[in-house]
C-alpha cells in the first residue's frame, strides 16, 4: 500500500453471518473508533457476492457518520474533508473461514508442529493425518477425499532424515484427489513444509495433481521448530486461491489497501501486538455459537487453538456432553435437575439465535459458558507446548514425551485475560463476564481482566500490520472494556481458615482493611481510571502473586467491576454436599453482585 496519510481508516470484518464495519479517525486525543455499521454477509445464495454485504455495512457507516464514503460501488480515497477515507482494510471468515487438513509423519512431532502452524495462520484444522494415527491407508485416503478442505499442509521428516514416510503421505493425497471446497474447477493448494531431501519426490507425486507450493521445513531438526515460513505461505495462498475463488472476493481484494487476513489470524495479530508493546503475557478467548478460539502469548510465543465442538448455540450439546450434568449445575445458585438442564440445551439447539429470556435461563447459559471456556483452555494447554520462541533445545526423549506438564500456559504468570463473544461481551452485568472468566480460567496471583466491547479485534489486528500506533490506541481506548484486577490466592486451603490480611487504598479514599478466610470473595469498586494501592499479607504457604508466604505490595488497575480478592484457592474445588455448595456459590455471587440480590439465597 502507499504511504499516504492515515487520518481516516475504514475496516471491515466479513464474518460467517455478519459483516461489521468500523470507522477510525485521528482526533485531538489520538486515534478513536467513531462509528460502526453492520449487515448480513452475502457470500452465499441468493447474492453470492461478499461485496454486497460490505457495501450495505459501509452505507450504514456513511449514514451514521455523515461522511461520504462511497461513490456508487467505489470507496472514495484518499479522504478530503468529510469525503472519503485514507485506507480501507478487511478480514474475513465468510464461507466458513480457512479450513485445512494437516498431514505429518509422526503425530506428536511434525504433525503437531504443522497443526500449530495452521492454527496460528488462522485456519480451522479439520483433521490431522499421521503415519502413526492407527488408521489404515484406505481410511486415510477416504478421510482426505471426504473432507474437501481449502488447503492441505504436508510436513514430515527432519532435514537429511528419512523421506519414505512423507512421500507415502503425499501418495495418499494424490490417490484421494480431494476437490477444492471453493472453485471446484481449480487444483487444491498443497503446501509442503517437510524434509528438504524429499522435495523432488514430493513434486513427482503431487505436481500436476495439486497446486503444490514448497516452503521451509517446519521441523528441520528434532530440537528446532520453524513455523514462520509455513504460516506466511498459508496466508498468501488463502488470498491467492481460497479468497480468489470465493464469490465476490476478487472485487474486495481490489478495494483493500492491505492483504485480507483470516479473522482468527487478525485477532492473533492484535494479541501479539499488545503483548509485545506492553511486554506482558496475554490470553484471549472468543466464544461463539459453534466454536471457541483461545489465543495466548507467553514470553513472546504465540499459540492459537480452535475448539470446534464447543460453543454456545450450535454445539452447546457438546459442552454438556463433555462437562457432564454435574459439571454444569455446580455453578448454579439454585437446584436444577438433569431433565430441566437437558431441555434447556435442546431448546437452544433448536433455536440457536435466541437469547435468555428469564434469569434462570441466563444462569444456565452462563454455567454452560464456564464449562465451554474451561474445556477450551484445557485443549489449548495441550497444544500450547511449542518450543520456546522459535528455538528451544530438547533431547529426543523429551520431544516424544510432550505432555500438558510442558505447556507454556502458566496462569500465575498471566498479566491480561481478554474475553470476547456474545456471552461475555454482552452479559447484562459486567460482573457476570468477570465471574465467568475467573471461574473458568482460574487465574493465579495478579491478573487484569477485560472484554472486547463490540468485537473489533479482527479489524484492529489487520490494522496493526499497517499502522500499529492506530491499532493500539483504539484497542486501549475503545475496544477493551476493562473489568478490573483479580488477585487470587493459591493453593487451596480449608474453608474458614485464615488466608489473607488486606489493605486496599483507592486514590483519594480511606483505606479498606480486613481479613479473608479460604473460600471467600471480595469486590472493591474502583473505576478503570484508578489504580488502587494493594497491600496483602498471605497466610503461611499461600501465594497471592509475590511467592509463597510473601507480602504483596502493588498498584492494581480498577475497572467496571473493580478489584476482586479471590481466596477460594487453586485449583478451585466446589463442595460435594449440595446444601454447602449452594451456600458457597450464593455467597460468591452476592459478593460479586453478579445477579439481583433477590434472586440469591
Amino acid at each position: 500500500m502507499g504511504t499516504r496519510d492515515q487520518t481516516t481508516i475504514l475496516a471491515t470484518d466479513c464474518g460467517s453471518t455478519t459483516t461489521k464495519a468500523i470507522l477510525i479517525e485521528r482526533l485531538s486525543d489520538g486515534y478513536r473508533q467513531t462509528c460502526r455499521g453492520e449487515s448480513p454477509t452475502t457470500v452465499e445464495a441468493p447474492f453470492e457476492d461478499v461485496t454486497r454485504g460490505v457495501l450495505n455495512a459501509l452505507e450504514e457507516v456513511e449514514e451514521l457518520s455523515g461522511r461520504k464514503i462511497l461513490d456508487g460501488e467505489r470507496i472514495i480515497t484518499p479522504a478530503q474533508g468529510r469525503r472519503g477515507v485514507d485506507i480501507y482494510i478487511s478480514t474475513s471468515s465468510a464461507g466458513g473461514g480457512l479450513q485445512m487438513l494437516v498431514a505429518g509423519a509422526v503425530k506428536t512431532m511434525t504433525a503437531e508442529s504443522a497443526q500449530r502452524a495452521a492454527l496460528g495462520a488462522g485456519a480451522i484444522v479439520m483433521d490431522v493425518i499421521a503415519m502413526n494415527d492407527e488408521r489404515l491407508p484406505h481410511e486415510k485416503i477416504s478421510r482426505i477425499r471426504e473432507l474437501s478442505p481449502d488447503m492441505i499442509l504436508l510436513s514430515g521428516g527432519t532435514d537429511g532424515g528419512t523421506v519414505s514416510h512423507v512421500v507415502q503421505l503425499a501418495e495418499y493425497i494424490a490417490a484421494a484427489r480431494p476437490p477444492a471446497r471453493l472453485g471446484k474447477q481449480f487444483e487444491l493448494p498443497v503446501i509442503y513444509a517437510g524434509n528438504k531431501d524429499a522435495r523432488e519426490k514430493i513434486e513427482a507425486v503431487l505436481a500436476g495433481r495439486t497446486a503444490l507450493s514448497i516452503t521451509e521445513n517446519i521441523r528441520p531438526t528434532l530440537e528446532r521448530e520453524n513455523l514462520g515460513p509455513a504460516r506466511q505461505r498459508i496466508q498468501e495462498l488463502f488470498l491467492e486461491h481460497v479468497m480468489a475463488h470465493a464469490p465476490g472476493y476478487d472485487k474486495l481484494m481490489e478495494w483493500t489497501d492491505a492483504p485480507i487476513m483470516p479473522t482468527p489470524a487478525a485477532v492473533g495479530a492484535i494479541m501479539q501486538s499488545i503483548a509485545r508493546e506492553e511486554d506482558i503475557n496475554v490470553i484471549g478467548v472468543d466464544i461463539g455459537g459453534a466454536t471457541t478460539d483461545v489465543f495466548s502469548v507467553f514470553d513472546g510465543q504465540f499459540n492459537r487453538t480452535v475448539s470446534a465442538n464447543l460453543g454456545m448455540s450450535y454445539s452447546v450439546s457438546n459442552v454438556l456432553a463433555a462437562a457432564g450434568t454435574e459439571g454444569v449445575t455446580r455453578w448454579l445458585p439454585v437446584r436444577c435437575d438433569a431433565a430441566g438442564l437437558h431441555d434447556s440445551v435442546k431448546n437452544k439447539m433448536i433455536r440457536p439465535t435466541t437469547i435468555p429470556q428469564t434469569l434462570s435461563e441466563l444462569m444456565v447459559e452462563q454455567a454452560l459458558a464456564r464449562e465451554a471456556l474451561r474445556l477450551a483452555l484445557d485443549q489449548h494447554r495441550l497444544l500450547a507446548t511449542g518450543l520456546k520462541g522459535t528455538q528451544r533445545q530438547r533431547d529426543i526423549a523429551e520431544a516424544f514425551a510432550q505432555s500438558a506438564a510442558e505447556s507454556l500456559i502458566d496462569m500465575a504468570r498471566l498479566d491480561l485475560l481478554v474475553g470476547s463473544g456474545g456471552v461475555l461481551s454482552h452479559a447484562p452485568r459486567r460482573a457476570q463476564a468477570m465471574m465467568m472468566m475467573i471461574d473458568a480460567f482460574q487465574p493465579e496471583g495478579v491478573t487484569e481482566l477485560a472484554v472486547d466491547s463490540i468485537f473489533m479485534m479482527p479489524q484492529l489486528g489487520v490494522l496493526s500490520q499497517v499502522n500499529e500506533q492506530a491499532a493500539m490506541e483504539v484497542f486501549r481506548k475503545d475496544c477493551l472494556v476493562r473489568l478490573g484486577t483479580c488477585i487470587a490466592a493459591s493453593p487451596s486451603g480449608k474453608p474458614g481458615k485464615p488466608c489473607v490480611r488486606y489493605r486496599l487504598t483507592p486514590p483519594g479514599s480511606a483505606a479498606l482493611e480486613g481479613e479473608l478466610a479460604f473460600g471467600e470473595m471480595l469486590r472493591v469498586p474502583a473505576g478503570e481510571e484508578y489504580y488502587v494501592k494493594v497491600d496483602i499479607t498471605p497466610a503461611r504457604g499461600v501465594d497471592v502473586g509475590a511467592g509463597k508466604s510473601n507480602r504483596l505490595l502493588a498498584r492494581c488497575r480498577g475497572g467496571q467491576v473493580g478489584i476482586v480478592l479471590d481466596t477460594r484457592g487453586r485449583p478451585l474445588q466446589l463442595p460435594g454436599d449440595e446444601a454447602e455448595r449452594l451456600s458457597r456459590v450464593n455467597g460468591w455471587l452476592r459478593a460479586m453482585d453478579v445477579y439481583p440480590q433477590g434472586a440469591l439465597r
